[in-house]
Order: structure tokens, then C-alpha cells, then sequence
């Protein structure tokens, strides 16, 4: 535990000092700070107090200026008006060590649970309704109320993320202040800051809150909601679901970034490109030497031509789990020796990478294969835009927010709520793609039409010339309740990966008994049409994916190799001549990927692949050569 004096403090910024400095908590009230978080002292109240403010009337007379201010309230018209103002006589020093406060947090929680606490925890909804001002009467949660807090959230919503942990304990973590840091409203020039931090000791996390100028008694405490924000278009957008407004005159079209956008990636990942080489010629007879980390591959690859070695100094092959950085060294010292990835990849396996690139198919749009996306972190104004014109026109606004990336569809949300998915920028950096509203969907006798993607692994053999394989067997994933446009947080209706949730069902039906049950609901569409158009757009894709050098598109290193698993949808389109189509939709591209169900249900999957990939020998292989 941490002690009193220097001691105590020095431990206190041993374990907090990185997180305060992030925050630019000012360390004249970290000794202060640490007291209060030890002795759980909340003092606020001794400083500032809560007031209501009277609505105006509309039909009173008010000059411009007031108008003006009453326009830029944060919950216009929502409920009553409240501010926090300094109550203290004596006011309030921003140089006083003192004068740092903790905010206690009413409901803290991760998105997919929102709706099953606030139907179960006692009290909860009661609280959310009365702090966002929603009307809520009698004491059993009703689904209305419920509703309308889900809604509401994202105005009274903060958020922070753990840095160590599992996948899962990385997503974040959204929270609600109590009632005095809820009331405290924004202001361009604001009185304070704020910021959350994690109490290691508590294992709990508080706001803290301190002063950035001298307050007088009856000044107001203000903050600044888009904090850290300088660009005018982009804190109107930051700052919408508190001051609604439209920003149609904003162009949603999305050309393809600049150079600088990848070379920026580049030196991001350091990932170092490699120097021009020959390409490698081996022997014919030769047996391949495999330095690999993954299991599966050493469990499953009995092909006679390869042998592993546990000296990475000696291996022909370099076949790793973890992303490969150092090519340039690679190339100089040992070109001969083959590696089971692209410099670059990341340009197809990460989400906002993948829409950029695609834009060189499609325009700006993108192309038919790939869903709509926008980058929230670089793209928001276009895509407000696009939103509310889709709004105007009445056309179907539901979209799916996505982490860059993480796969598993972790921290992955499906909603038509604009306020949303503009908060959702704050947690981590996200893409928003147009949500599938009318998927193919598959007749499951037990359930209905659910929805169901598929996952096809891609062999890159070379990225110039293009040589790209698909392996034969592909696999799918089904939801577990019949498809809907509703109840956006039901995850068994909306999402396909079930083998990750713990007492999920996992319905698994093998490629060859899928395509007579398919072409017997959809008799007008043999599979093998549907997968040659699907192939259509996976040759599209790694075309323009290599179609410029490194850093801007895939590099063609002669001595790299790789696999990707695509998943991919299916959605209802029309076509030039008025017909109803099937159009592929793909989802996303997966670095090594999970090999488990291949392995077992196929033997010679490995086999097939390092054959393909390494010996250049498709015959008797499971492959078919898409380009």
C-alpha cells in the first residue's frame, strides 16, 4: 500500500505518473491528488453546488445574444437545464495543490451489456433516467425507458481503455459520471479539465477534475467537450450530439489519401522494406528447411519436400505467427531464404487500409464489393454528411463500427444512432462501414433466415505477377436467431462468430453439404456463379492491393509468401439491366489465420499450401488459381 510523505507520492507517480502526465494532469496537485484518491475523499461539494437554470419561454421576448448562448446550450430543449458553479466564498486558486477534486462515476460498462444492466442492476435506469432527465415511473424497468437511455447515453457517455490485459479486457470501457460531473457543461473556453484515471490500488477509476484559471464565487465550471480538438469543422462535427447541427455542405466524397498517408503507416509499423533482389531459383529435388512458431503447421505438414529446424539461422523458410519487421536486413544478408508474408500486407488485413486502397477499384464510393466505409478519425465530416443525406432522402441508415484492428468482432457495434457513432471516435480508432440491411440470408430449419458469411483462404504466391490461388474448401459461420432489423445489440441475431462466446451454440455445416441445401433455397443461383463472382472480387482486390510500390500498395518481395482468410456476405443488389444479383461483400482480410477447423477436417491442408506457395506445385492440390 502506499504510505504518507515522499515515499507514498513516490509510489503514487510510480504506478499513475504516465497516465497523469497523458492527461497533463499539472503536478502541483498530484501529492493533493493522491491523498484524496488513498483517503476517498470527495470535496467537491465544499466548492461548487448544482443549479438549475429556468428554460426561456418562446414566446418571451429575448435579444439575439441570449438566443445565441441559449443555442449553444448542450441539452437544448431536452428535460430541465442544469450548470455547476463555484459556491465556495472564497472561490477557488488554480495554484493551490489543493484545489483538485474526484468525480465518483455512476455506471460504468461495456457496450454489449448497456441493455442487460440497466434491466437488471437495482436502481440503475432509475438513476440514468433521472440524471438525462428522462421521464421514468414506477419501479420495473420498461423497455421504453430502457430505449430511450441507450439513446441518450452517448451525451452523458466518457470513455478509457486498459493497456494491459487479454483482447477482451483491452475493449473499452464506457462510464457515466455521477450527477455533479454530469451537470458540468462544455464551453469553448472552459474553467476546468478533466480527465479519467485508473486507481491501481482501488482497481477503480474516478475523474479528476482541476482548475485552469482563478474562479470567483458564482463562476460558472465548465469544460471543453472536444478537448485537445483545434480544427473548426472537425470539433462542430466532435460536438454534435450536443449542439445538433447539419453539415451537408460538406462534401462526402472520399478520394483515396495521399503518399504521405502510407509512407506515415510505414514508419508507424517500422517496418523496414527490402533491397531489390533476384528472384530465388532452387533445386528441384530440394527439401525446404521450415523455421515455424505456429502448431498447427507443425502438427499437420508431412509433405516429404519440407523438414523443420528449431535454428532460425539454418531454415529456408521463415514461417511466423507474429508480424515480420526487418526485410531490408532479410534481403541483404540471406535473399534466398522465403518468409510467409508481404511488406506492406497491412494494407489488406487493417480495416481503414483496406477501404483506402479499394478506392482504386470503385472511386471514392468504393467498389460493389466492399461496403461503404469512412475512417471516423480521418473522414468524420464526410461521413456526417453522408449520414444526414441519407437521412433527408429516407434511406436506410444503419452502420457498423469497427476497430482497425481487432478481430473476433471485438468492440464492434451495429446502430442507426449518428451521436453514437460520432462518440465512438473517443475509444479507439474506428471505421464505420454501411451496415448489410439486406444480406442473403440462409434457411435454418431450428431458427429461420439467419444471416451467414463465409471464409475463403487466399494463397499469394506472388504479388508481381499477380499469382493468386483460393483453396478449395471454404467455411461458414451462421447467426443464431433469425435475421431483423432490430435489436442492434442482440449479438446472436447480428454477428457470425460464435466460437469465441462461451455457451453460444455453433451451428457448422461442411462447404459441400452448404451449396445443395443453398441452390435448393435459391435455385436461380448455382454456387458456382455466385463464387465466380466472388472470385471477381478477390482478383479486384489484390489487383489494385499491388498495383503500386511499397509503401503505397503490397511489396513484391520474390522470396514472400502468404495466406489470408476473407470473410465475406452476401447482399441483395440489381444489376445494370434492372435483375436481382447476389453481390459479394467483403468484410475483412486476416493475417495468419486460425487454421484449426481446415487442419481437422482436411489433413492435407498444410500440405496443399506449402506446396502451392513454397514448390510452386498445384497439381493434386485443393487450390484453384483465381489469377
Amino acid at each position: 500500500m502506499e504510505g504518507d510523505g515522499e515515499e507514498g507520492l513516490a509510489a503514487f507517480v510510480a504506478l499513475h505518473g504516465a497516465a497523469l502526465r497523458a492527461s497533463r494532469v499539472p503536478t502541483r496537485y498530484w501529492e493533493s491528488l493522491s491523498r484524496k484518491l488513498r483517503g476517498e475523499v470527495f470535496d467537491a461539494g465544499d466548492y461548487f453546488g448544482i443549479m438549475q437554470v429556468e428554460e426561456v419561454d418562446e414566446e418571451e421576448e429575448v435579444d439575439e445574444e441570449m438566443e445565441e448562448q441559449f443555442k449553444k446550450k448542450p441539452n437544448p430543449g431536452n428535460g430541465p437545464c442544469f450548470k455547476v458553479i463555484v459556491t465556495n466564498e472564497n472561490g477557488l486558486q488554480a495554484s493551490n495543490p489543493d484545489s483538485v477534486f474526484l468525480i465518483d462515476h455512476a455506471w460504468t460498462y461495456r457496450v454489449e451489456h448497456a441493455r442487460q444492466q440497466l434491466r437488471r442492476v437495482p436502481g440503475l435506469l432509475h438513476r440514468m433516467a433521472n440524471l438525462m432527465g428522462i421521464p421514468f415511473h414506477g419501479e420495473v424497468p420498461d423497455e421504453g425507458s430502457i430505449e430511450q437511455v441507450l439513446q441518450e447515453m452517448w451525451k452523458y457517455n466518457q470513455t478509457y481503455q486498459l493497456s494491459q490485459g487479454t483482447a477482451e479486457e483491452k475493449v473499452p470501457v464506457w462510464y457515466i459520471m455521477d450527477e455533479f460531473g454530469s451537470r458540468i457543461q462544455h464551453s469553448d473556453q472552459p474553467s476546468f479539465a478533466a480527465a479519467p484515471l485508473f486507481y491501481m490500488p482501488q482497481q477503480i477509476a474516478y475523474t479528476v477534475l482541476w482548475p485552469l484559471r482563478d474562479l470567483e464565487t458564482g463562476d460558472e465550471v465548465t469544460r471543453d467537450y472536444a478537448y485537445g480538438e483545434t480544427d473548426r469543422l472537425i470539433r462542430k462535427c466532435v460536438l454534435l450530439p450536443w449542439v445538433p447541427t447539419e453539415v451537408l455542405d460538406v462534401s462526402c466524397f472520399t478520394p483515396e489519401p495521399p503518399d504521405e498517408h502510407y509512407q506515415a503507416i510505414l514508419a508507424e509499423n517500422k517496418e523496414k522494406l527490402p533491397v531489390a533482389i533476384n528472384p530465388p531459383v532452387y533445386a528441384k529435388d530440394k527439401v525446404f528447411k521450415v523455421f515455424t512458431d505456429i502448431q498447427q503447421v507443425l502438427n499437420s505438414l508431412t509433405h516429404p519436400r519440407f523438414v523443420f529446424t528449431d535454428n532460425e539461422g539454418e531454415a529456408d523458410i521463415l514461417y511466423n505467427f507474429s508480424h515480420f519487421k526487418d526485410y531490408r536486413k532479410l534481403s541483404e544478408e540471406r535473399p534466398e531464404v522465403m518468409v510467409n508474408q508481404f511488406p506492406c500486407e497491412n494494407l489488406l488485413t487493417v480495416k481503414d487500409c483496406l477501404a483506402s486502397i479499394a478506392r482504386r477499384a470503385g472511386g471514392p464510393d468504393g467498389p460493389k464489393w466492399l461496403p461503404r466505409t469512412f475512417n471516423l478519425q480521418t473522414e468524420l465530416p464526410q461521413f456526417i454528411s453522408y449520414f444526414q443525406q441519407r437521412d433527408r432522402r429516407g434511406e436506410d441508415n444503419h452502420w457498423i463500427c469497427k476497430p482497425w484492428n481487432l478481430a473476433r468482432s471485438l468492440d464492434t457495434h451495429i446502430t442507426n444512432n449518428l451521436n453514437s457513432i460520432i462518440r465512438h471516435r473517443e475509444s479507439s480508432p474506428k471505421v464505420v462501414c454501411k451496415y448489410i440491411e439486406e444480406p442473403v440470408l440462409f434457411e435454418r430449419e431450428d431458427v429461420g433466415l439467419v444471416k451467414f458469411d463465409v471464409r475463403y483462404v487466399v494463397l499469394l504466391r506472388s504479388a508481381r505477377p499477380l499469382r493468386l490461388y483460393s483453396y478449395d474448401v471454404f467455411w461458414l459461420r451462421f447467426s443464431n436467431r433469425a435475421f431483423s432489423l432490430d435489436d442492434l445489440d442482440d449479438y446472436e441475431k447480428h454477428f457470425t462468430v460464435m466460437n469465441y462466446a462461451p455457451g453460444v451454440t455453433l451451428k457448422q455445416v461442411h462447404c459441400e453439404d452448404f451449396i445443395p441445401l443453398f441452390e435448393k433455397q435459391y435455385p436461380e443461383y448455382p454456387w458456382t456463379t455466385v463464387q465466380a463472382s466472388i472470385f471477381k472480387a478477390f482478383a479486384e482486390l489484390f489487383q489494385v492491393a499491388s498495383s503500386k510500390p511499397a509503401p503505397l500498395g503490397l511489396c513484391d518481395y520474390p522470396s514472400s509468401r502468404a495466406i489470408y482468410a476473407i470473410d465475406l456476405m452476401l447482399k441483395w443488389d440489381t444489376s445494370r439491366d434492372g435483375k436481382r444479383i447476389m453481390q459479394p461483400q467483403i468484410l475483412e482480410v486476416n493475417f495468419n489465420p486460425d487454421c484449426d477447423r481446415a487442419c481437422q477436417y482436411h489433413p492435407t491442408f498444410f500440405n496443399d499450401v506449402f506446396s502451392t506457395l513454397f514448390l510452386d506445385e498445384t497439381d493434386n492440390c485443393h487450390v484453384t488459381r483465381i489469377v
